[in-house]
């Protein structure tokens, strides 16, 4: 029988998933090397979200020519529709309200809600570098900050989470665009990767592209090759829109679940990068955004108010018992399973707050977002908690001993709640009308795993172990950050961290 050839293992059993090919194959992956290229340049980055853009943004500074690759016709990804928070240790926020956190901190609540999953060095790194990588927005980029609000999102101990003036992460990627085009990076889209050309005695020479591609027809476009005579930075996020590669890894993310992703967050990479020899790791830790709501598509607003306001000072509520089910700062995995199991029960659940909580939370972190969720007619209103129970058929009697068993721990000035959630500082009873609700229904939201990395954003061998010659991987792209559990707030976090070391090692390269 004749030796089975990577790249027929990997078609076989399932490009994709971190295998272990054992002796069946010793040889490099080779895809044909082009008799001539049609472009060169030192790095050839693929994606423009956060970890794409940070990348482009220190390659350039330190003088490479830097070609940045988009399949779509607008630039940033999932990146440009986030909620623009960023978890970071030790800000002048957290500081003013008396809030004591530490990088150590930091890096024990990633580690412990991934389940131990993560690879303790990378978890460290991008606890470690928060604080420097936030205040290399504001100076390098100058990113604007709401410097008079942090909040708390999942599975972090304290209130970290720091938020764009904007309230959208969109922001902190056109800067850096801006930026790394002024270094002279050229920005290209409409350019979808066909193969990553990886030479037989193993180094990434670089990439076959289709020029003006036209989403999702594959054979749009014009083929061209790009040379890459550093490397390629594989920054092309998740796969969270491609139903058939999730469902692969996670059978029970069919089609009934929508995303909160761009329809561009699709495999074709994840393959790509199977095929080539990269490691792929932990693909099957899919989050589900438990916050989402089912009256909008994809992101959407209703995040913000179910989290920043229901989640922190208001309540989550089943609406069949009228009673919570949940820790509300649980991380998202807990809660939104939770949601799924009720969903599955045919139960329905809702995000409340009343007046007390808006005040205390969106209308200081978020100005005029609330109007907008109403307007849109993903958050409702309602004159009293009555109607609310009206409205939704829900047990008034049950709903509003709920309510009350929370206040009761506000004016008690409890450290938790009966659910176990921390009492925010200026948490107020909920009493005052009007009152406001969101519905709850997950969406699938981050891929927690991806391609193995080292401290140096190199990307790993699945034979090997070692680095891939002139191949790097950061943000969503990359695995081994976050576990089992992405926390709120750290996607921001671990893209600028390791697409900025992507961007400078490879210079080194």
């Amino acid at each position: 029988m004749s030796q089975l050839s990577r790249r027929n293992f990997f078609a076989f059993a399932g490009a994709g998933s971190a295998l272990a090919l054992g002796a069946a194959s010793t040889a490099h992956a080779s895809t044909k090397v082009p008799a001539a290229w049609d472009e060169t340049f030192d790095v050839v980055i693929v994606g423009s979200g956060l970890a794409g853009m940070c990348a482009a943004v220190e390659a350039s500074k330190a003088g490479a020519s830097v070609l940045v690759l988009d399949k779509m016709s607008v630039f940033g990804g999932n990146s440009n529709i986030n909620a623009g928070a960023m978890g970071v240790a030790g800000t002048p926020m957290q500081a003013k309200k008396g809030i004591k956190d530490s990088a150590e901190l930091f890096y024990e609540d990633m580690y412990r809600e991934g389940l131990g999953l993560g690879n303790p060095e990378q978890v460290r790194m991008v606890a470690e570098k928060s604080l420097e990588a936030w205040n290399w927005t504001r100076e390098v980029l100058g990113v604007e900050w709401n410097e008079n609000t942090v909040v708390a999102e999942g599975g972090h101990t304290v209130a970290r989470g720091c938020i764009t003036k904007s309230g959208t992460g969109a922001t902190i990627v056109a800067k850096g665009l801006d930026l790394a085009k002024k270094q002279g990076a050229v920005l290209r889209n409409r350019t979808f990767v066909e193969e990553i050309i990886r030479e037989d005695g193993g180094r990434v020479l670089g990439l076959k592209v289709r020029q003006g591609y036209r989403f999702p027809k594959a054979n749009s476009g014009k083929v061209q090759y790009i040379r890459a005579t550093k490397g390629v930075i594989l920054a092309h996020g998740g796969f969270g829109a491609d139903v058939a590669y999730r469902s692969m890894h996670d059978p029970k993310l069919s089609a009934r679940f929508e995303t909160t992703n761009q329809p561009g967050a699709t495999g074709e990479m994840w393959r790509q990068a199977a095929d080539i020899g990269c490691t792929i790791i932990q693909a099957d830790w899919i989050q589900c955004g438990p916050w989402a709501s089912p009256d909008e598509k994809g992101f959407g607003l209703a995040v913000g108010f179910a989290q920043d306001c229901c989640a922190m000072y208001g309540l989550w509520v089943n609406t069949t018992t009228g009673e919570r089910f949940v820790n509300e700062l649980a991380n998202r995995k807990v809660r939104a399973d939770a949601i799924i199991n009720l969903n599955n029960k045919n139960q329905q659940c809702i995000a409340i707050s009343d007046t007390n909580a808006f005040s205390v939370s969106l209308k200081e972190s978020r100005p005029g977002h609330l109007e907008k969720c109403l307007e849109k007619g993903c958050v409702f209103k309602f004159d009293s908690l009555e109607a609310i129970a009206a409205k939704f058929n829900i047990p008034m009697d049950k709903l509003k001993q709920s309510v009350q068993t929370y206040n009761r721990d506000v004016a008690a000035k409890a450290k938790t709640d009966a659910m176990g959630r921390i009492i925010q500082v200026g948490a107020r009873p909920l009493e005052q009308g009007p009152w406001y609700v969101s519905r709850l229904a997950p969406k699938v939201h981050h891929c927690m795993g991806g391609i193995r990395i080292d401290r140096e954003a190199r990307a790993l061998d699945c034979v090997t172990d070692q680095p891939i010659p002139g191949l790097f991987a950061a943000g969503e792209a990359a695995g081994g950050t976050h576990g089992a559990v992405r926390l709120g707030t750290c996607s921001i976090t671990d893209c600028i961290v390791h697409g900025r070391i992507a961007g400078q090692s490879i210079v080194k390269a």
